[in-house]
């Protein structure tokens, strides 16, 4: 689909550590090595234990998990909006990805110097946001100078140019007070207006709080966590802590030494895993399986996707001449063994147009162009 998340935050907070810890995880899946499409663009497989096991089940040629793109970002300064650093490099490519995903720096380290001269993540965040914001102020008032022009004309083209203003104003008045448009309340027509302005700030955020080895364990008694925690709390936004810098670490182990080493360090799993997991769910994904002995694969969708869309996930064909879905529970494959034993269980269904499929469908599509 396509779909990529860009990693944003201040110089030297782990932000780029990050990003090669998911490269080196990218280029562990057989199937989905790290791709270089650009520089700093990395795909990256989402971790799907119920794919994993249909596969140990089926023994197909292939196994294929769904991914997602991520983006590693040049570190943003303060007057990035007006070009300081690499301030226009930065906001160019960020309003290209779907969501963002922003650093926090959680850890002290003398050899590590914080451009702001300390640790806080509040702070940083507000550097972040204010930058964004008035970037965003600069686009917005762009386009207002257009439409104010517009409309002044007469018939249908004025009255929604005067509809567009009026958004355009209030946009501008919570840009100016340094609210991100996705805190201004908006409806979801509004938003579809704004769409094509690719506001930096209307994009959904996951936040990463970045902690040292030493402070695995003890997230809960670390203030510059709770720090962050609080901050998403306030967006209605999701936190991941993680220690960077051990990621990166493990994905330079061999597979075999990485679960005596997460054990060592106190982790059940890689953090880049929730990251993962967490950057899939902020944009409202879902995962449906085809399952033979060809291929296993998960097929990324978006919630509340009816039956031809996602098939058309596969092809464009597969959406254009839809006919009708197999469906069966992926639970059900597991708990009986074959397709053809959850048929004969009656548990396969058969599905048409208006079908939305759940999260976790094992599916066929039959179709006709």
């Amino acid at each position: 689909m396509g779909l990529s998340i860009g990693i944003v935050g201040l110089p030297n907070v782990g932000k780029s550590t990050l990003f090669n810890a998911l490269s080196a995880a990218g280029a562990q899946a057989a199937n989905y090595p790290f791709c270089t499409i650009e520089p700093n663009v990395g795909v990256v497989p989402v971790p799907d234990a119920r794919l994993d096991q249909l596969s140990a089940l089926v023994m197909p040629k292939q196994t294929l998990h769904a991914t997602l793109e991520f983006l590693d970002i040049a570190g943003l300064v303060r007057g990035a909006s007006k070009g300081e650093g690499l301030g226009n490099q930065f906001l160019a490519n960020i309003r290209q990805v779907d969501a963002v995903l922003h650093v926090l720096r959680c850890f002290e380290d003398p050899n590590v110097v914080h451009v702001e001269g300390g640790i806080d993540p509040s702070r940083d965040h507000d550097v972040v946001d204010t930058e964004l914001c008035l970037k965003d102020l600069d686009t917005v008032d762009k386009r207002r100078e257009r439409t104010q022009k517009t409309a002044k004309a007469g018939g249908k083209a004025g009255e929604e140019a005067k509809l567009e203003l009026a958004l355009l104003e209030r946009v501008k008045a919570g840009l100016d007070a340094a609210r991100p448009v996705r805190a201004q309340g908006l409806t979801h027509e509004e938003r579809v207006r704004l769409r094509d302005l690719f506001l930096l700030t209307d994009k959904p955020v996951l936040y990463v709080a970045n902690i040292s080895e030493a402070q695995l364990g003890r997230e809960e008694q670390e203030k510059h966590v709770q720090a962050v925690r609080k901050i998403a709390a306030d967006e209605h936004a999701e936190v991941v802590v993680l220690a960077a810098a051990i990621e990166a670490e493990i994905q330079q182990l061999p597979p075999e030494e990485r679960p005596a080493f997460l054990e060592s360090v106190g982790l059940s799993e890689p953090g880049l895993h929730k990251v993962v997991r967490a950057g899939y769910a902020l944009l409202g994904l879902q995962t449906y399986f085809t399952v033979g002995e060809d291929e296993c694969r998960a097929w990324t969708f978006h919630r509340g996707a009816k039956a031809p869309e996602a098939a058309g996930v596969i092809h464009s064909d597969f959406e254009r001449g839809f006919i009708k879905a197999e469906v069966f529970d992926w639970k059900d494959l597991l708990k009986y063994g074959s397709e053809a034993a959850v048929r004969e269980k009656g548990l396969l269904r058969v599905e048409g147009r208006e079908y939305v499929v759940q999260d976790g469908d094992c599916m066929h599509f039959r179709f006709n162009v």
